[in-house]
């Protein structure tokens, strides 16, 4: 079982931000799920689900936002690493529990470092863009629930979600 980290690995010997090296480490496939949700009113939820919002198709235009953000993700986030994704799907879907929609994001890469930030970058933007295709009609809707639900790969453990692993 490999060894837990104790320090940050994006800080140097002096405290300082450094990207981290990975030219040492082995190709390897890494994948990684990510979570999130938008609670808001039914009705705007079934504007959404009929295709009826005036912005166009919030599902759509949320889904390709999402592949987007997963793809730049490195430009957003200082210290991450430039990916050649081989593989993001954005899956969205009604919860009428919320009520709301979840989304959920799944990255891939064979390389030397992992997908989270990614998968979550991925998650974030999804839900963000949902909540601007649809404020003119519900200023209140809440954004829930970003989560590393999954992740595979690379040197160190597996993780899967205590959510996860109670549901299997």
């Amino acid at each position: 079982m490999p060894e837990k980290s104790t320090t940050l690995t994006h800080l140097n010997a002096s405290g300082e931000a450094h990207m981290v090296d990975v030219s040492g480490k082995a190709e390897t496939s890494r994948t990684a799920r990510a979570r999130g949700s938008v609670r808001m009113k039914l009705e705007t939820l079934e504007m959404i689900l009929s295709g009826n919002a005036k912005k166009g198709d919030v599902l759509a235009t949320a889904r390709i936002a999402g592949i987007m953000a997963a793809k730049r993700t490195h430009e957003l986030i200082p210290l991450c690493h430039p990916l050649g994704l081989t593989k993001i799907t954005v899956d969205i879907s009604e919860n009428r529990d919320l009520p709301g929609l979840d989304v959920e994001v799944l990255t891939k890469v064979t390389g030397q470092t992992g997908v989270e930030m990614e998968a979550l970058t991925a998650a974030s933007i999804t839900c963000l863009t949902i909540y601007d295709m649809a404020k003119a009609v519900d200023k209140a809707m809440e954004i829930t629930d970003i989560r590393l639900i999954e992740k595979t790969g690379g040197k160190s453990d597996d993780y899967l979600a205590a959510e996860e692993k109670s549901a299997s």
